[in-house]
């Protein structure tokens, strides 16, 4: 039969099931073999904000597939004689699962994820080859006005200087004329986010970049202004301030794997003093 799930508009199979078997205060919807699918389980899985037609059509599939999936574990088990194998798996699953998470309790209770700007900074230095670009970063300043703006020629000498003076007249210039207006002196940032914003269209852009530093286009609407101060190509040395989020992982999973094995280490020296380690 169909009925109303839970107030919302959706429309659901009920089985009836027996009233003897302990729920623990979830609402049976279907039972198959003594397995039992509940209404809090299928209301979890629901989509929100589906339509009553798109709320029924869901809940017909799960339940659909939660059937077919009993059935088929049911006839792999009947086929199945020797699983010993597969049991040996599971247990060894569920020890690396506990153990996981245990670890990841003690981790967060006792090590901390502070990590010295000094401790970062000499990983980096020591680890130099680990942190080579992948993609080509850039430094600089970018601006995008209508063919309508007024002071153009005051902006294609300021976007070229990387003055504070010149800065400070773009940024003025930006609030009232510019349709964006991008300042990345003093960060790296990706080439490709860059030249997203412009419509730039040549073979090796890279290479292009490179040899014009202060790009100048336009399309039938708006002028684009790119200064491209700094550039490291891909292969070059990573930026300290760009990897740090690397480097920061980095040195904060050796920090957890030493701690781990300190961990271990003590427990074994706890078993070995109270002769719990018996070799036959």
């Amino acid at each position: 039969m169909r009925i109303f799930f839970l107030g919302l508009l959706s429309i659901l199979f009920c089985v009836a099931c027996s009233e003897q078997h302990n729920h623990k205060g979830k609402t049976p919807l279907v039972e198959l073999d003594g397995n039992f699918l509940y209404r809090e389980d299928l209301q979890s899985a629901l989509p929100a904000r589906l339509s009553k037609d798109d709320s029924l059509l869901f809940a017909e599939h799960y339940i659909r597939n939660w059937v077919e999936d009993i059935l088929l574990y049911e006839k792999a088990q009947s086929n199945i004689p020797d699983n010993g194998e597969i049991e040996k798996l599971v247990e060894n699953y569920r020890k690396a699962l506990i153990m996981h998470t245990y670890q990841q309790a003690l981790i967060h209770q006792r090590l901390s994820n502070e990590i010295s700007e000094r401790e970062l900074t000499e990983y980096y230095e020591k680890n130099k080859d680990l942190f080579k670009l992948e993609r080509p970063l850039v430094q600089g300043l970018f601006i995008k006005v209508p063919l309508t703006a007024p002071e153009l020629n005051n902006v294609r000498r300021w976007y070229k200087t990387p003055t504070q003076d010149a800065v400070e007249h773009l940024e003025k210039y930006s609030l009232q004329n510019a349709v964006k207006y991008e300042y990345f002196y003093d960060k790296w940032v990706p080439m490709s986010d860059v030249l997203d914003l412009i419509p730039l269209k040549v073979p090796e852009v890279e290479d292009y970049v490179n040899k014009n530093r202060h790009i100048e286009l336009k399309d039938t609407a708006f002028y684009y202004f790119l200064n491209v101060a700094e550039l490291r190509s891909v292969g070059e040395q990573e930026p300290y301030e760009f990897a740090r989020p690397k480097v920061k992982d980095m040195v904060l999973n050796l920090k957890q794997v030493e701690f781990m094995k300190a961990v271990k280490d003590d427990l074994y020296q706890r078993a070995v003093k109270r002769d719990k380690i018996k070799y036959n």
